[in-house]
């Protein structure tokens, strides 16, 4: 009898922040004009020490300095709308990091699915992933002008809905490409 593999399960609070940081376009823009910013900032600042790494907890000492200071300044809303110029911030990180080291983010997830990655798709894998920092360093351009410069409206229909979609024809695409590239090896 075959065994069932099953995905690991997302414990719950994991879950919550993940749907919360997908919503948080749409719940500024229904949240903000009634609340006001700063409820919603001191929930994202405390939503993110919690979900914190232990050994992160200094950066979320810093996270919340920085968002009692936008309050304090009258920035509150900046601060709410800062959430999507992060979590890009964050990734180009992560995924720029990752080209240092031996393994690139995509290589890894790559060989979940196939342990014994031929040395062309290891620079498959490589080239994705400077795709996937570009794709976050622009994402998170237009995302911080969003934040700077555009109404809340506008930057809830970009960070909540045309960003999720650009992200799925990048998805989508390298895909299409990954197929196209395996038939040929």
């Amino acid at each position: 009898m075959p065994s069932l593999h099953r995905p690991p399960s997302l414990p719950p609070g994991q879950l919550l922040l993940g749907v919360l940081g997908l919503a948080w376009p749409v719940l500024a823009l229904i949240l903000v004009p009634s609340l006001g910013p700063w409820p919603l900032l001191a929930a994202a600042v405390a939503l993110a020490y919690w979900r914190l790494p232990h050994r992160h907890k200094p950066w979320g000492a810093v996270l919340a300095m920085a968002a009692s200071m936008a309050v304090l300044f009258g920035h509150a809303e900046l601060g709410v709308r800062a959430w999507p110029v992060i979590v890009n911030a964050t990734l180009l990180v992560i995924f720029a990091a990752s080209l240092r080291q031996e393994q690139s983010v995509i290589e890894r997830l790559a060989r979940r699915q196939e342990p014994d990655l031929p040395p062309r798709g290891v620079a498959y894998t490589r080239r994705v992933t400077q795709v996937w920092c570009v794709f976050f360093l622009c994402n998170g351009a237009v995302a911080l002008w969003t934040a700077l410069y555009a109404d809340l409206r506008t930057w809830s229909l970009y960070n909540g809905g045309i960003a999720y979609g650009l992200c799925g024809l990048l998805f989508a695409g390298e895909w299409c490409v990954r197929q196209r590239v395996r038939k040929r090896s």
